[in-house]
């Protein structure tokens, strides 16, 4: 038999596990109660803002859109660090406060390399 300290423990695992599930769960549910379901032919077709489409949805991107997506995360994950950075330093401020300026000094490099490669020019084919 467990300890009494131990099953206490495992009661409140087992009650945050199930309030969690609950709390997943039910608005999934609430939402196939009160969700209209449509059907017919234009269910299938594609919508964008809105406008109808115009001849077939299947088209190629240039990489210009994957490589902006790959600068965007590169850069969204990089400001994310700052955050618990700026919260962790503190005690050595002047140089702490260098630290993360010749961090966002890198980052400003790869904008200026990337810039300088034409990446940030958007070319439109015709």
């Amino acid at each position: 038999m467990l300890p009494r300290e131990l099953m206490t423990d495992f009661l409140a695992i087992a009650l945050y596990l199930l309030v969690g599930v609950i709390f997943a769960v039910v608005p999934l549910i609430i939402s196939r109660l009160i969700v209209r379901r449509s059907t017919g032919a234009q269910r299938d077709e594609t919508y964008e803002s809105g406008m109808h489409t115009i001849g077939s949805a299947w088209m190629q991107f240039t990489a210009a859109y994957y490589i902006y997506a790959l600068i965007f995360l590169a850069f969204d994950v990089d400001v994310l660090y700052l955050f618990p950075v700026a919260l962790a330093y503190g005690k050595f401020a002047v140089r702490d406060f260098v630290e993360v300026v010749i961090f966002v000094g890198i980052l400003s490099l790869a904008i200026v390399y990337a810039w300088r490669k034409g990446v940030f020019e958007w070319k439109v084919k015709e």
